[in-house]
């Protein structure tokens, strides 16, 4: 027996204005404050309190779908229009059939799920209840939480990979818009580790880090201009900040490169891996710390003393038990 589903209304579409307009109405809502502010300490004796009943007026309708995430469709519609749907559909192969969801839906619901505040998989089920946040999609129904759990778990690490570089490949078409003037001069990129703890007592792969938590320790690579989060490869708590950096590294420095002035890396002392420092040098600027090697110190000099004048160096230092060496006599002749 076939489930049949009423079409979706069309979401409700806010009317474009000009960006000459809304400066305008910016402009004259903050006169229409500050004309209320000016007016301090200028009041008379009131008889009744400053605070009373406005004239707003509410309204019930039986054939209103009212959702408290509005955003959202603009957002997915920003989606749409980068080509990431197609992109995911194109590159993530998954799924044998597609009954009815494809690769891109089930993406883009665990996505939309973190968005709109759910922290597990059962947090969908809300949304599968919210009539008017299916309608803003343009979707009869979304995948229910089983069906997301089954869909994650057909993910391989190779797989991973490549919803990143998915994703990834449109980031471009942003940074040539608008996101241009977010790069700046010089874009940089935010090496690190991180701890993720874990509820779970047996999900695969997790560690103890030096903190004496569970969980896992993933190593982020981030475009610090946008906050954008380039890569994220999953590592047990116990994995060393630096470990497989590299190779993250020099994908973040080909994907950035083409589309800034200027790229420089930023790190703590884990990451200054030295035998990558020439090719990335022939590339793009870093800062990283470095350990206080024995090599690398300064040599330790005595501050001046108020005369102006450097203490003298130990060679020439007497100690203050030791008597000072005769002066040289000639011999005048016998």
């Amino acid at each position: 027996m076939g489930m049949s589903l009423a079409p979706p209304r069309k979401a409700f579409r806010v009317k474009k204005i000009s960006h000459e307009r809304s400066r305008r109405n910016i402009s004259q809502g903050r006169r229409r404050v500050a004309d209320r502010h000016a007016m301090a300490g200028r009041w008379g004796v009131r008889d009744k309190p400053v605070f009373s009943a406005g004239g707003v007026h509410y309204e019930v309708g039986d054939t209103t779908d009212v959702t408290g995430f509005g955003g959202l469709p603009a957002l997915h519609e920003l989606v749409t229009k980068l080509g990431l749907v197609t992109e995911i559909d194109q590159r993530l192969r998954l799924l044998v059939r597609h009954l009815p969801y494809h690769e891109s839906d089930h993406v883009l619901n665990l996505a939309y799920n973190v968005a709109t505040g759910g922290k597990r998989l059962e947090d969908i089920e809300r949304l599968r209840h919210d009539v008017a946040y299916m309608n803003a999609l343009g979707a009869d129904l979304i995948p229910d939480p089983t069906m997301a759990g089954d869909f994650c778990r057909r993910f391989a690490e190779a797989d991973v990979v490549t919803l990143m570089e998915a994703i990834n490949a449109v980031r471009p078409r942003l940074w040539q818009g608008r996101g241009r003037d977010l790069l700046g001069p010089v874009a940089y990129l935010d090496i690190d580790g991180t701890h993720a703890p874990t509820d779970g007592q047996r999900k695969q792969g997790i560690g103890l880090s030096y903190k004496g938590i569970w969980g896992y320790g993933p190593l982020i690579i981030s475009l610090a201009n946008t906050r954008e989060t380039l890569y994220l490869v999953n590592r047990p708590a116990n994995v060393p900040s630096h470990t497989g950096a590299a190779e993250w590294i020099d994908k973040s420095i080909e994907l950035v490169t083409p589309h800034a002035p200027r790229v420089c890396l930023r790190g703590d002392t884990d990451f200054s891996l030295t035998e990558h420092f020439d090719s990335w040098a022939a590339k793009v600027d870093f800062v990283f710390g470095m350990d206080a090697m024995p090599g690398l110190r300064a040599p330790k000099r005595c501050p001046p003393r108020r005369g102006g004048r450097w203490p003298a160096s130990r060679s020439t230092r007497r100690r203050p038990d030791r008597p000072a060496p005769a002066a040289p006599t000639t011999n005048s002749g016998s």
